[in-house]
């Protein structure tokens, strides 16, 4: 839906692409094949859409669903030669299954943020009241100022918007300047017209974790969901602060953060010493009941943990690998964090 008219629309939404996922899925049924692809070109854009069975758990025999990615010709040989050898996946619901994840290149940091700007403005452009969730990070700062940019030329409207963002360090005031809210407050909130009233951050000086984490559900119920989120990719993994673990975390809790993750956070600090050790933060099922996600990912030291994430098997172990099992996805990298593929 992007500004650019280059994002594919969704399963049903467009006859074009809804006939390609139905001659994939044909193929996949009549022609006995574990994965196939097929090809075709939109806006002068060679395109391969991959389509790959999915398996039950412990068993090569019945079929559950399909997991389809729309990808760039020249990643393609290396991804499906991946799936071919990829494990067998586990999706919660039964039948057949379309899940959509469209895969962008872009050729720097820049060129990210304008893309991934371009993904958000189509959302706020198409429901002016929708209900953005928000990341923090040095990737979206880019995203962030385009935004900004948009609204100072009078492009956009953020007056009906409502957001709920990720994650917040536990113990740090909304005052403290490595808190995400002030974070969000700087770097995007004070600069455009949203209504404060409307920006929803966790707590982090509630001491109750359990309450507070009860209370941020509720919350994000009480909107009706969220339309939109954004996530940044952790270098373990972690999406929000859900480090790796043994399984999923389904809703907002208080997590103990890894030492990979202090460690990566530290520069922000004064010293290692006052980085916190806790934060809250959206679970993993709470993110995945976002009805669009847009995952933006930069530079090259996430080149690993990105392959690792689109192309390896669902585990808790890579929280962000979750992401293949929902039904729209879209991935923003440069070509430095696509360099695996």
């Amino acid at each position: 839906y992007d500004t650019d008219g280059n994002i594919f629309y969704d399963l049903g939404y467009d006859g074009l692409y809804s006939d390609d996922v139905s001659r994939i899925l044909s193929r996949l049924e009549e022609e006995n094949q574990d994965v196939w692809a097929y090809a075709h070109t939109y806006r002068n854009r060679d395109i391969l859409i991959l389509g790959r069975r999915i398996y039950e758990q412990y068993s090569q025999s019945r079929v559950i669903g399909y997991t389809l990615i729309s990808i760039d010709e020249k990643i393609f040989s290396k991804t499906v030669t991946l799936w071919k050898s990829g494990a067998p996946q586990l999706l919660i619901m039964y039948g057949k299954v379309a899940i959509i994840m469209k895969i962008y290149k872009a050729k720097d940091y820049d060129e990210l943020s304008r893309k991934a700007a371009s993904i958000i403005a189509s959302q706020v452009l198409m429901k002016p009241d929708c209900v953005l969730g928000l990341a923090t990070g040095s990737t979206p700062i880019g995203t962030y100022k385009q935004l900004i940019e948009w609204y100072n030329k009078g492009d956009l409207d953020f007056s009906s918007v409502k957001s709920v963002n990720l994650d917040e360090y536990r113990g740090l005031t909304r005052d403290n300047d490595q808190s995400y809210y002030y974070f969000m407050y700087n770097n995007l909130f004070k600069h455009i017209n949203i209504n404060m009233d409307c920006t929803n951050v966790p707590d982090g000086t509630q001491s109750d974790s359990d309450k507070e984490c009860s209370r941020y559900e509720d919350v994000i119920k009480s909107l009706g969901g969220i339309d939109l989120q954004l996530l940044g990719l952790g270098h373990n993994g972690h999406i929000g602060f859900n480090e790796p673990d043994e399984e999923f975390a389904k809703t907002t809790h208080c997590v103990d953060l890894t030492q990979s993750t202090i460690e990566a956070n530290k520069r922000f600090f004064a010293s290692i010493d006052e980085v916190p050790k806790q934060a809250y933060t959206m679970g993993i099922g709470t993110i995945m009941k976002a009805k669009k996600i847009l995952l933006v990912v930069s530079g090259s030291d996430k080149a690993q943990i990105l392959h690792d994430v689109l192309c390896g098997p669902v585990t808790p172990h890579v929280p962000a690998s979750v992401l293949q099992l929902h039904n729209d996805v879209i991935v923003v990298a440069d070509e430095a964090a696509m360099a695996k593929f």
